[in-house]
C-alpha cells in the first residue's frame, strides 16, 4: 500500500523538491502545482508538450514562485526530487515513472493527493460511458436535498484547492477514469458509494490489454468494506460478475432480473418500497434514463428521500459537450456530443434520435477499439454521415461491403474529410428542414484537436458563424 510521505501527511512541504510529470490542459496539473507551491515546495514541471500548446495552463501559473518548467522535451531526465506527481494520462510504462521506481522515489497523482487528505464522504462513479452525466446528476440531487457537496475528478474539476473547506459530513462526488482508478489502486482506495454505469473496451492504447483496463476499473469496488455500497448496471453482463465486500444495488430495464430499480420508459420503479418516480428529464435518450437510475440508487444509498430525488433530476439540464443542444438554424437542430469519445456513447446518441433524421459527424483519433458496430449503426440509422480524422478512413474501408436491407434512410456516407470545417459544411449540405445535425464522433479528438472540449467549441463556433451569416444576408 502506497502512503503519502510523512512531509505531505503533516502538511510540511516547505523546501521539498517535487516533480510534476504532465501539466496537461484540464486543470488537474495546474491545481497540483498550485497546491504544492502554496505549501512551500520547489516544483519542477515536465511535459513533452510545448509552451505554446500549454499556454492556458501556464497563464494560470504565472503568479506561482519556485517553479521550473521543462517543456517540449521528449527525452527529459528526472531531476533530483523527493516526490513525483504523475498526470493520470501518463502511461504506466513511461520512462520517468520507471526511473522513479528504480530510485524508490514515492509516486503519486492529483487524485491520490486529494483522496488521502480529503475528510469528506465519497461517491465515486466510473464506467466506459455515461459517467460524467451520472456524476453530475448525483451532485444535482444532493444539492437539491440541501447537502453540502462537491463535484470533481475526471469531470474536469480538481478539488485540491477546496480541501480546507471540505468537512467530514460533506459528500464528495467524483467521476473516476480508468487512469485515476489505476492510481488509486496504489493506495488501496475505493469510495463508500461506488457506481459503475457499464463496461466495454476503451483506452486500449493506454492499457496494455482489455484485462488491464478491467482490473483498473474494478479498483472502484476492490477495496470497499462491508459498510460500503456498490451500484451496478444489471443490464450489462460483464457487471453481473463483479463483486464487492459491501452491499450491491442494481438498476436495469429487464423486470425478469428483478433489479432494485427498474427503468420502464420514463418511470423508475423502486423495488424496496414499491415507489414509482416519474421525473421529467431534460436530457434525451434511453441511456440517460439509465444514468438517472444509477444516480437515484447512489443517492438512495446516501439517504436521500424520493421527493428530493425527483427535484434534483428535474433541475439537471445536462453537461456541455454531452448531447448539448446548440441551436436551430433553418429548421435544423444542432447537437454537440463531442464528449462521445467511444463508439458506445455515439450509438446511444443515435438511439436518442430514432424518430428524427440525423446527419452525423463521426470519427477522430484511433484508440485501438473496434468501430465496426458503430459503422454499422450509422449506416443503418443516419440519413448521412460525415467521416473525419484517423478513424474516418478505417470506418470508410469497413463499409466497402454491400449495404444491407436494414437501412432506415439509405445513408449517404462521405469520403473521409480533410478538416472539421469541410465535414461540418458537407453535413449541412446533406440536411433538410426537420433534420438533426449531430456531432457524436465515437472517437477521441487528438488527431485534429487538443481535447474534446476544443472540438465541441469548434462545432459551436461553426454553428454561430452559419446563423450569423444568414442574419447578415
Amino acid at each position: 500500500m502506497s502512503i503519502l510521505p510523512y512531509f505531505i501527511q503533516n502538511n510540511d512541504l516547505a523546501g521539498k523538491d517535487v516533480t510534476v510529470l504532465g501539466l496537461g490542459k484540464f486543470g488537474g496539473g495546474v491545481a497540483t502545482v498550485r497546491f504544492l507551491t502554496e505549501r512551500g515546495a520547489r516544483v519542477t514541471v515536465i511535459d513533452a508538450k510545448s509552451a505554446e500548446a500549454l499556454q492556458e495552463s501556464l497563464r494560470q501559473l504565472e503568479n506561482c514562485s519556485d517553479v521550473i518548467f521543462q517543456l517540449g522535451d521528449q527525452s527529459a531526465e528526472l531531476p533530483t526530487t523527493q516526490l513525483l506527481v504523475a498526470n493520470p494520462a501518463i502511461p504506466p510504462d513511461h520512462g520517468l515513472l520507471r526511473n522513479a521506481a528504480l530510485q524508490q522515489i514515492p509516486i503519486t497523482s492529483e487524485i491520490e493527493l486529494f483522496w488521502q487528505l480529503n475528510p469528506g464522504r465519497v461517491i465515486g462513479v466510473t464506467g466506459s460511458n455515461g459517467k460524467s452525466t451520472t456524476t453530475a446528476m448525483i451532485h444535482s440531487i444532493l444539492k437539491a436535498a440541501g447537502h453540502r457537496c462537491w463535484l470533481g475528478g475526471n469531470i474536469g474539476i480538481s478539488l485540491l484547492p477546496e480541501l480546507d473547506q471540505i468537512q467530514s459530513e460533506d459528500w464528495v462526488v467524483l467521476e473516476l477514469s480508468s487512469f485515476q482508478l489505476e492510481a488509486l489502486n496504489r493506495i488501496q482506495a475505493s469510495p463508500q458509494i461506488a457506481v459503475v454505469t457499464n463496461f466495454s473496451p476503451n483506452h486500449l492504447d493506454w492499457h496494455q490489454n482489455l484485462e488491464h483496463y478491467r482490473q483498473s476499473k474494478q479498483t472502484i469496488l476492490r477495496w470497499q468494506t462491508e459498510s460500503d455500497v456498490a451500484v451496478l448496471n444489471q443490464d450489462d453482463p460483464e457487471l453481473q460478475t463483479w463483486r464487492t465486500a459491501g452491499s450491491i444495488l442494481t438498476f436495469g430495464t429487464h423486470s425478469d432480473l428483478s433489479p432494485d430499480l427498474l427503468v420502464d420508459q420514463n418511470r423508475f420503479l423502486l423495488k424496496d418500497q414499491s415507489e414509482i418516480l416519474t421525473p421529467e428529464l431534460h436530457v434525451p435518450g434511453a441511456h440517460n434514463r439509465c444514468n438517472a437510475a444509477a444516480a437515484i440508487l447512489a443517492c438512495r444509498a446516501a439517504g436521500i428521500a424520493v421527493p428530493e430525488l425527483k427535484l434534483g433530476l428535474e433541475s439537471f439540464r445536462g453537461l456541455p459537450h454531452r448531447l448539448e443542444f446548440v441551436g436551430e438554424y433553418q429548421q435544423r437542430k444542432f447537437y454537440n456530443d463531442s464528449l462521445a469519445t467511444t463508439p458506445e456513447s455515439a450509438i446511444c446518441a443515435l438511439d436518442a434520435f430514432q424518430e428524427t433524421p440525423v446527419i452525423l459527424l463521426a470519427g477522430g483519433s484511433d484508440k485501438q477499439v473496434d468501430l465496426s458496430e458503430f459503422a454499422h449503426r450509422f449506416r443503418s440509422q443516419t440519413k448521412a454521415t460525415a467521416l473525419m480524422g484517423q478513424t474516418g478512413k478505417l470506418m470508410f474501408d469497413s463499409l466497402s461491403e454491400p449495404q444491407g436491407s436494414d437501412q432506415k434512410y439509405g445513408a449517404v456516407i462521405s469520403q473521409p474529410h480533410t478538416s472539421f470545417e469541410n465535414a461540418f459544411r458537407w453535413a449541412f449540405q446533406q440536411s433538410s428542414p426537420g433534420d438533426v445535425i449531430l456531432l457524436s464522433p465515437g472517437c477521441a479528438s487528438y488527431d485534429w484537436f487538443s481535447s474534446f472540449v476544443a472540438r465541441g467549441e469548434r462545432f459551436r463556433t461553426l454553428f454561430q458563424q452559419l446563423s450569423e451569416k444568414d442574419g447578415a444576408d
